[in-house]
Parts: structure tokens; sequence; C-alpha cells
């Protein structure tokens, strides 16, 4: 099918190349439907030199994870991969959504009957001299990610606002030690009992800044300087960033937003807007009080929202 000035009318169009983007692609194309993913290259994942808690690929590179997807949706014959940057979307009847939109990119414009948003967060860091250098390593945000790796060892809790006790209580089976740097904050009385009951020791002074280090089993560790003078050697280091949406097309195109900042869906991956869904961490269900940053819990988001388009195109 072409549109009125003779471009092709693809049946959906996923904006993302991310795990949730992949996914869905992959399950339109089984479906023999005609696909377009437009992958900008840049990716939440980038820091991190491995993924973990995936199944099948706990420890493998976020790279070579790709590049596997890549290769599976080669022998769908009705899914296509383009590495380009999409700037603008524009529904092709502002009147009805539900006829399809046109995706502005580096290569030209894509047309589609449906849209998929898998576009994602991104992280803001603390400002923290040195953190940027670490995160993704021995600084992160996940500990069901991340956190078996600094096993048996003293990790740092970045911060000891209403986030600290929980990553505390999840930390505490796998850290040797736990330490909350407050960074020259107030703590809420709240955030203290809750961390003195779990027997989780605060440093109140500033930290001016983090930097990579070695520890005596030779792996990499974190060391915090303090602004009272005191270093404290960690294995690990756990943050919370604050989260923004990696692209500006759901506020473009007026979509419901949730306070994450993220696009609100339905369990089935559905926006506010007839013909348009969401999926991976830039998606967030009412069910959940922030949207789940995890390959896994995104994979399942693609593929739920891409039968969901797949639904909508059938009932079209």
């Amino acid at each position: 099918m072409t549109t009125s000035n003779d471009r092709p009318l693809h049946d959906a169009i996923v904006v993302g190349g991310g795990p949730a983007g992949l996914q869905a692609a992959l399950t339109l194309g089984r479906t023999h439907r005609d696909v377009v993913v437009l992958d900008s290259g840049n990716y939440r994942n980038d820091p991190t030199d491995a993924m973990h808690n995936v199944l099948g690929f706990d420890g493998t590179p976020p790279a070579e994870f790709r590049a596997t997807a890549h290769r599976t949706l080669a022998a769908y014959d009705t899914v296509e991969l383009r590495r380009t940057t999409a700037h603008a979307i524009t529904p092709i009847d502002p009147d009805d959504p539900r006829a399809g939109f046109v995706v502005r990119t580096d290569g030209g414009e894509v047309t589609g009957r449906r849209l998929l948003l898998a576009t994602g967060m991104r992280d803001e860091l603390p400002a923290t001299p040195g953190l940027a250098e670490l995160f993704g390593t021995v600084a992160a945000h996940c500990p069901y990610c991340h956190g078996h790796e600094f096993a048996g060892t003293t990790v740092g809790i970045l911060g000891a606002g209403p986030h600290a006790p929980r990553v505390a209580g999840l930390m505490a089976r796998i850290a040797a030690r736990l330490v909350v740097l407050a960074d020259g904050a107030d703590v809420d009385p709240h955030v203290r009992s809750a961390l003195d009951a779990q027997g989780v020791e605060v440093r109140g002074a500033k930290v001016e800044r983090v930097e990579r280090s070695a520890l005596p089993s030779g792996r990499d560790g974190a060391r915090a300087v303090l602004a009272d003078g005191e270093t404290l050697d960690l294995g690990g280091l756990m943050v919370s960033p604050a989260l923004h949406a990696a692209a500006p097309f759901a506020a473009e195109l007026g979509l419901e937003l949730r306070d994450s900042g993220a696009v609100a869906v339905d369990a089935f991956g559905r926006t506010s807007m007839p013909g348009v869904f969401a999926a991976g961490d830039g998606a967030h269900t009412a069910d959940f009080p922030m949207p789940v940053s995890s390959v896994t819990a995104a994979m399942a988001a693609g593929q739920m929202a891409a039968a969901s388009v797949d639904s909508s195109l059938l009932e079209a």
C-alpha cells in the first residue's frame, strides 16, 4: 500500500532499537507484518560493560546482545532495520491518527499505519565529579541488574533520600557492609530510623569526588573522597539517577504522560492516542510506581505492544 505521495505505507513503524523495539519487530515479523525499525544507535545501557539478570545473556555486552537480535530479525523478510535517527513524527491525518503516521528521519520520511514508540528513558546522574566515568561498571542504579557483582564488598549508597532504605534492604544479603553517603544533605528522621534499624552506617560529609580504584582482590572498585578529609574504598556504589524521556515524540504528539515522564500505557502497550503504542522503560503502566528498567521486562512489553499493534490492524 502507498500513501498519496507514493511513499510505502508500512504496517508499523517501531522507533527505537533497544530490547523492546527489537522484540516488537520480531513479534510483528513472525505475523508477517511489514515493519520498519528506526535505530538511532544510542542506547541507555551504552555505559555498561555487560548486561545481567537476562536469561541466556547474563554477563553479555549489550552490543553483542543487539548483534544477535539483528541476526535473528534478518531471517524475516518483512522486517527492515534502518540505522537512522527519527527527528519528528506527525499523523498523516490530524483528525484521525488511525490513518497512520509520518516519521521524518536522517534518511527521509517513513510512513506507517501504526506507531510503536520504544525510545526509552535516559539517566541524569547526580553531579558528583567522577561518577559518570564509573556509571555502568562499579557504579550502578539497579541491584537486580548489577548488585551481585559487588558481593562480599563494602557498598556505598549515594544519597540518603527515601530510596536509601529500600536499596539497603536489597543489597543487605549481597554486600559485606553498607554505607550511605548523605553527600552533605540533611537526612530525614524517618530515613535515618529505617537505616539505623538495618544497621546501616551513614556518612554525612559532602562527596567531593569518586574515582576508580583497585580492590585487594584485584577487582575494580570505587574510592569516595569526602569533604571531611576521609576516603572510603568501595566495591560498588549504588546511585539513583533522575529519569527523563530520551526522545520528545510522546510529548510532541500530545500523549498522556505519567509523573515519571514516561508514556502512560495500559497493560497492552496502548497509549492515549489511537494507533500509537509504547513499550520499554519509556512506557509506564499505572500498576507500577515507576517505569521498569529491565531488559527482560522491556522485551516482554515489546512483545505485548506488538501483539496489540497486530490486533489493532486486524480490527481496522
